[in-house]
């Protein structure tokens, strides 16, 4: 008489959740239109500290000439060594410590995040955008704002390059930073013209 040896039961291996992760960060990113206001007063402040610092501090290191990365519309090669050699390596010291490595090392990534925050907040008035998915939102969001951000960070490691290292500062270098910062205002100005276009159309459309 035979005995039959009792059939294997059939093993499932578990699959990581493959879109948690991108579920948690989707849900995340919507969460920062209920902090809009507050991101908004600390990024005002930062950025008050920041103006307060350039104009009765670092104008002062460079003879009244204005940093480079307040320059809306560039500077010529001459009008950058022009602010280089007015610093001198102390005063550029002082500016890459107390700007390129304090405020503004927080102030893109702080400014980005508020951005995102207003850009939900006011498209989630109008109806087509509140039905869009969660994570179209996101995605809509973060590509409005991530190409100022990356500008913003090119452009300040491109001028703490120049106060670091003066002899690094020719004419491609100075012309390469000028265009960051052109390219940095005008990156920044495209999520703020979709955030004014959405609140106009949403006070439009009140009852």
């Amino acid at each position: 008489m035979t005995s039959r040896s009792p059939a294997k039961a059939r093993t499932i291996r578990a699959e990581p959740d493959q879109y948690g992760i991108g579920r948690n960060l989707t849900a995340s990113i919507l969460r920062l239109s209920r902090h809009a206001a507050a991101l908004c007063f600390l990024s005002a402040a930062v950025f008050i500290a920041m103006t307060a610092m350039e104009f009765f501090y670092f104008r002062r290191l460079s003879g009244g000439l204005s940093s480079l990365d307040m320059r809306v519309w560039g500077f010529t090669p001459d009008e950058g060594m022009a602010w280089l050699t007015a610093l001198g390596r102390r005063g550029g010291e002082i500016i890459l410590v107390w700007h390129y490595l304090t405020f503004d090392l927080l102030f893109p990534a702080l400014l980005s995040v508020t951005l995102i925050s207003l850009i939900l907040a006011t498209g989630r008035r109008l109806k087509h955008f509140r039905v869009l998915p969660g994570q179209l939102q996101s995605i809509v969001a973060l590509v409005l704002v991530l190409p100022y951000t990356l500008a913003d960070y090119a452009q300040n490691i491109a001028v703490a390059r120049l106060l670091s290292d003066f002899l690094s500062a020719n004419p491609d270098s100075l012309s390469f930073a000028s265009a960051l910062i052109v390219t940095k205002f005008a990156l920044f100005a495209i999520p703020v013209i979709v955030i004014a276009a959405f609140w106009l159309t949403g006070q439009r459309h009140q009852p």
